[in-house]
């Protein structure tokens, strides 16, 4: 092995990196890992079938106190990715939806992803990225039925190892 660094590490530097780099991709967007995060939560309620998704939904799925879910979504609405309106079942509750614009984002971002993996993975032969995938997806499964036994079936609602998933 070229480098003498534990797994666990090796991951770490991975996913730091990735991140990095979406971070300063998202920033040309004017917006904010935390706001891709609700973007993408928001996303998964909506593919799902929800009637409707209000602000607690979203502050459960990303573990945010209701003060600073309330901050994120002011941003995003004034960005136009996201519209707000009052629920038709509770008076009390804000609905959310996403705009078009917030589409658009999420197909850019499919783009984004794959450049970024491109640039982690030069070197690697389309075979040795056909075998990552298929470990990573080996490695996600048992993350997640690790997790799932860890979770009782609330938490798996909102639990960030189960959403999208």
């Amino acid at each position: 092995m070229k480098y003498d660094l534990p797994y666990g590490m090796r991951f770490s530097i991975l996913g730091r990196t990735f991140k990095r780099q979406l971070d300063q991709r998202l920033l040309e967007k004017d917006l904010t890992g935390v706001q891709l995060g609700v973007l993408k939560e928001l996303e998964r309620l909506e593919a799902a079938g929800a009637a409707e998704v209000n602000q607690r939904d979203l502050e459960n799925a990303s573990h945010v106190t209701h003060p600073t879910m309330t901050e994120i979504l002011k941003r995003l609405e004034r960005k136009g990715f996201i519209r707000c309106c009052q629920s038709s079942h509770d008076r009390r509750h804000k609905c959310i939806f996403s705009t078009e614009k917030a589409r658009q984002l999420q197909q850019e971002m499919s783009y984004m992803d794959s450049a970024i993996l491109a640039e982690l993975s030069c070197g690697l032969s389309q075979q040795q990225l056909e075998a990552l995938g298929e470990i990573l997806d080996v490695m996600l499964d048992n993350a997640l039925k690790t997790c799932k036994k860890g979770c009782d079936e609330n938490d798996q609602k909102t639990c960030g190892q189960h959403s999208g998933i």
